[in-house]
């Protein structure tokens, strides 16, 4: 639907401008009517440039998103009406993107929509997480304390994400760093050796042998080897899409010696800190593992937690699916069943979330410890010893010579 700017006077001579979508000028100028204004102008809002180019639009982050819902929390707990929050909020957010989107959710509140209704038209900004418990607060009248809690969730949500991202980005930059320092001296070192190694004669040493074989490869077939690589990148990602490919990817991601019970103890952290954030705003518990099971990010957690969905609607506790599964530790299961008998099983998965956090910390801090030095020695493995491969013939020439 076409969006158009206005212009119009109020009965006192006020001016007034705004935007509004519609089909045509003539609604647009019958619903500032309706409202008591007089239109003097009514134009079709020109396309921004960005929506012709939406890989320049502004991304709406996390962190935007925290401080959007904080201040939303605090000004409706301030006794300010909900429009006039948004037309704030839009008016002072710095990414244009999300400032758009603002005005637009403040728009169709205008038009009649609930709040969770218009957030639900922007799936990619607002999950399904934030919809439901904003749906919660809504009906409940405490729409405040709601975003209240789910910016804390965010907060904490994001700074365990990036507690994985800094892990994983160390061994990940090393490994990219060798691939570079390798592929450089076997392109352009190596060929210089070897042109130097010709006009000396005789048979080369086996290291240095391989080295030379491995930069003539390297030489004649570079271009085939970056199409190689992009084709498996291609059919790797087109399998883990499917069904098959997901379950058997997650499933040895989990088991990997080092990253898998690094990965057992967030999806522990984010199961906990999601659930008892839904339960503790009023979300039933059936909805609650539905929309914790589609933000596990790992199909066989995913598949546990769809599995204790299935046994809790059948009248069975919510400790003893879990216990069925490999996922969750013997101590986090008692944990919760201890909150289910005493009723207080939001608070228990707070403790437990907080718990976890903990030891993703430790876990963190014992990989990185363990990591760097492997990692600075396979760094300088590889390269000494293509330097040293490289260098063997002038070593054994010296010795003849000597000899």
């Amino acid at each position: 639907m076409p969006v158009f700017l206005w212009e119009a006077t109020t009965k006192k001579g006020e001016l007034k401008k705004g935007e509004m979508d519609a089909p045509d000028e003539t609604v647009i100028r019958g619903l500032l009517r309706r409202q008591g204004l007089k239109s003097i102008t009514v134009k079709k809002k020109p396309k921004d440039l960005l929506e012709y180019l939406p890989f320049l639009k502004q991304k709406v982050k996390g962190k935007d998103i925290v401080v959007f819902a904080r201040i939303f929390s605090t000004m409706i707990n301030a006794g300010l009406p909900l429009i006039q929050c948004l037309d704030l909020l839009a008016t002072q957010e710095q990414n244009k993107t999300f400032s758009k989107i603002i005005t637009s959710i403040k728009e169709d509140i205008e038009g009649g929509s609930t709040l969770s209704d218009a957030l639900k038209k922007y799936p990619d900004i607002f999950d399904e997480l934030f919809v439901n418990l904003v749906t919660a607060g809504e009906s409940g009248g405490i729409l405040d304390i709601i975003l209240a809690r789910l910016s804390g969730y965010m907060e904490k949500a994001m700074k365990l994400k990036s507690k994985v991202k800094g892990a994983m980005t160390y061994p990940a930059s090393v490994l990219v760093i060798s691939i570079g320092v390798v592929s450089l001296l076997l392109l352009k070192v190596i060929p210089v050796f070897q042109k130097m190694f010709e006009g000396m004669g005789g048979a080369l040493p086996a290291p240095t042998q391989f080295l030379v074989n491995a930069s003539q490869f390297m030489q004649d077939y570079f271009l085939h080897m970056i199409i190689a690589v992009a084709v498996i990148i291609y059919v790797f990602r087109r399998y883990y899409r499917t069904e098959k490919g997901r379950l058997q990817v997650d499933s040895l991601v989990l088991k990997a010696p080092v990253f898998g019970p690094l990965l057992k103890k967030v999806a522990v952290a984010k199961f906990s800190r999601t659930l008892s954030t839904m339960m503790s705003s009023g979300v039933p518990i059936l909805e609650g593992l539905a929309i914790v099971s589609k933000t596990a990010g790992n199909k066989i957690i995913e598949n546990a937690l769809l599995e204790t969905r299935k046994c809790i609607s059948e009248g069975r506790t919510i400790a003893e699916p879990l216990s069925e599964s490999d996922i969750f530790p013997p101590m986090v299961v008692q944990m919760i069943a201890v909150g289910e008998a005493t009723g207080a099983l939001d608070a228990m998965l707070s403790k437990i979330a907080d718990f976890y956090d903990d030891e993703v910390d430790a876990a963190v801090d014992t990989m990185t410890a363990l990591l760097e030095p492997f990692m600075m020695v396979f760094l300088g493995g590889v390269v000494g010893g293509m330097i040293i491969a490289m260098y063997l013939p002038i070593f054994q020439m010296a010795s003849v010579v000597g000899g």
